[in-house]
């Protein structure tokens, strides 16, 4: 699978909206192209082109056109990506904003432009605008539209009396549904603008946020980050492998066959892929468990036990014999070290 894409966990939390507000989840697949199988594993890729067509679809099917606005609205993060969870066990918003810049690929892929980031905090006399960056917004301003009514309503669930947006600016046109704009986001919205940005205080990086959880954050931390970003960048089948086993590591099914689905591909193609950059697939999976396994432990944040169902070993015992074999000393004897 070329090209951007989008998570199962996303597309399924769209379908499943459009289904309740009256959408045929047949006719919503069959438009997009999508089949009821992509979406049984949240961590499945779905063609961004795909996700496109299933928006347009569930605006119609459901005749909402201002669909994108209430996915926004009524679809809290948490419950659909790993992401959101990372994202509200941070400690501070601003925090916040550097996970979703780090992970928010495994959400949605897209295009950055000049930044390496899609999301950037710009200060101002005024406060602080928070800037969605990608290229080509206009081309799909449901994508826009969705993420700044999600950044408000999520952020008004966990601060209900300190409203984040302050004004609204998207670059494009106003829709016949400008008043749903005004009922969600409750600040100036200017549209045809310069960017696609939310102007916040300036004070809002340093909120606190209550209940993080501390344990969610340690196992995502800097390291997986960059590493998950240089994977998803990777053109290379090897690079593309690892992007999609990294999130699904853990569940211990990672065989060949998932992930050439996964990709989109069939076995003997993605074995023909591999072969042709001289890597084998049992090798690739055994060197990135190593990997993971070096980076969880040092980081002292999980314990052994821990450590071994997340790199997708059931038995600990069996992990231990792998982990050995990998650099001669005991993961005990690594986390102590």
């Amino acid at each position: 699978m070329i090209g951007p894409t989008v998570s199962a966990g996303y597309a399924k939390a769209l379908t499943d909206l459009a289904v309740s507000r009256g959408a045929s989840r047949p006719a919503l697949l069959d438009r997009s192209g999508i089949s009821p199988g992509d979406l049984l594993d949240q961590d499945n890729r779905i063609p961004f082109e795909r996700f496109k067509a299933l928006m347009r679809a569930a605006k119609a099917l459901c005749n909402d056109p201002a669909l994108a606005l209430h996915f926004g609205e009524t679809s809290p993060f948490t419950e659909m990506s790993i992401v959101g969870l990372i994202a509200h066990a941070s400690e501070t918003m601003g925090e916040a904003f550097r996970q979703l810049n780090r992970y928010g690929r495994l959400v949605i892929e897209v295009d950055g432009g000049d930044s390496t980031d899609r999301f950037a905090t710009v200060r101002s006399p005024d406060g602080a605008w928070l800037e969605d960056r990608r290229t080509d917004p206009n081309d799909f301003p449901e994508l826009t539209e969705s993420t700044f009514a999600r950044f408000v309503c999520d952020c008004a669930r966990l601060f209900p009396d300190t409203p984040l947006a302050k004004a609204v600016h998207v670059t494009h046109a106003q829709p016949v549904y400008r008043t749903e704009y005004d009922r969600i986001f409750k600040a100036p919205v200017v549209f045809d603008s310069d960017r696609n940005a939310l102007l916040i205080d300036a004070s809002w990086p340093s909120r606190k946020i209550g209940g993080s959880n501390r344990y969610v954050f340690g196992i995502f931390s800097e390291r997986a980050a960059a590493l998950l970003k240089s994977l998803e960048s990777a053109r290379t089948a090897k690079g593309r492998v690892e992007s999609v086993l990294i999130p699904i590591l853990h569940t211990g099914e990672a065989g060949m066959e998932r992930v050439a689905k996964t990709m989109g591909l069939s076995r003997p193609t993605l074995y023909r892929q591999l072969k042709a950059e001289g890597v084998r697939y049992e090798a690739l999976l055994d060197q990135l468990r190593h990997r993971m396994a070096l980076h969880y432990l040092d980081g002292k944040k999980v314990s052994v036990s821990q450590t071994a169902y997340l790199v997708g070993f059931a038995d600990p015992s069996a992990f231990s014999r792998a982990f050995k074999r990998w650099t001669g000393s005991s993961p005990a004897q690594r986390r102590e070290s």
